[in-house]
């Protein structure tokens, strides 16, 4: 059985034994395509490089912004608890100081 290999099966697995590749007809020698020149792909890694190395630190903003908020909410919370007891116990004193006033009316 003398079969070619196909690319799912190839011949060999060995890349110095096998055949190599030929030149697409549809496409000139040593053509590429505009937006995959080598300068643009190196910098475009170099951004995704930066970029890829700034995400922890954007990532820990964005954890200690949450944080911040999260303290300010439960600090708004507890002064408005806070208040809400001030003014509980206000409203009992005045009930208290309207009793005495009406049974010092009273006698």
């Amino acid at each position: 059985m003398n079969t070619a290999g196909t690319i799912d099966r190839p011949l060999t697995y060995d890349p110095t034994k096998q055949a190599p590749m030929k030149p697409s007809t549809h496409e000139p020698a040593g053509s590429a395509p505009e937006d995959l020149t080598t300068s643009g792909a190196n910098d475009s890694r170099q951004n995704r490089t930066r970029e890829m190395q700034l995400i922890p630190e954007a990532l820990a903003r964005a954890h200690m912004h949450e944080r911040l908020r999260e303290a300010e909410r439960e600090r708004r919370a507890v002064r408005l608890a806070t208040a809400r007891r001030m003014q509980r116990r206000a409203e009992r004193a005045s009930m208290r100081a309207r009793r005495a006033l009406a049974m010092a009316v009273m006698q």
